[in-house]
């Protein structure tokens, strides 16, 4: 897949559609979309892909990248937003089984907020790190782990907040059992085998929705 490919391939499952639906939204093909998705050398026009944002709710900018090296969270606010809570049933489907959220460290230079990939195992937070990066030092602390999702289409998202106790995953059975049940590595590469497990004491959340 290309960059474009990948970037309409996740859009449409952020929004739970199939080819056929999305196609038929845009007035084309869905084997034509599917060539799109999957192919590196597909280079469709400014009309198709205007045709293809409005029916992935987003921007012809988001799905070439041009926000790819910016902040989330740029666009304006929406009109009539709302702030609601999150009850905590809400908040462990949207930590869900896997993805990138952040862990808040204290380090010799003080507090650090450092990003990791997590997966949620046995509903604990685990994460694979060095015993020499940043966020190897929540151990034996009281961790708070944070995850959210921007919508920058609809000026809306979440976000969720796990508070525990942090420590190292020793036993070789439950370390083999992490491996097996997490789906990701760590996209930073390198030798990154201390796991860390942070067990919820507190799990809350909040959601911003457009009416």
């Amino acid at each position: 897949m290309g960059d474009i490919g990948r970037r309409i391939a996740l859009r449409r499952q952020q929004l739970g559609l199939t080819r056929e639906e999305v196609a038929a939204r845009a007035g084309t093909a869905p084997a034509y979309l599917q060539y799109v998705e999957d192919k590196p050398a597909a280079a469709p026009g400014t009309g198709f892909l205007l045709m293809l944002a409005n029916a992935l709710e987003t921007t012809v900018a988001e799905l070439r990248g041009g926000g790819a090296d910016l902040p989330p969270g740029v666009g304006r606010a929406a009109y009539h937003p709302e702030l609601l809570e999150l009850d905590p049933q809400e908040c462990r489907a949207r930590l869900s089984t896997h993805g990138v959220g952040r862990v808040a460290v204290s380090t010799p230079h003080g507090p650090a907020i450092v990003p990791v990939n997590y997966a949620v195992v046995d509903g604990a937070v685990v994460f694979r790190t060095a015993p020499d990066a940043a966020p190897a030092l929540a151990a034996g602390t009281e961790a708070a782990f944070e995850v959210d999702h921007i919508d920058e289409a609809l000026s809306q998202g979440w976000s969720v907040l796990v508070v525990g106790r942090a420590e190292h995953v020793t036993d070789p059975a439950a370390i083999q059992h992490l491996a097996d049940e997490a789906r990701t590595g760590p996209w930073a590469g390198g030798d990154r085998e201390l796991w860390v497990r942070i067990a919820p004491e507190r799990i809350t959340g909040r959601r911003i929705q457009v009416r």
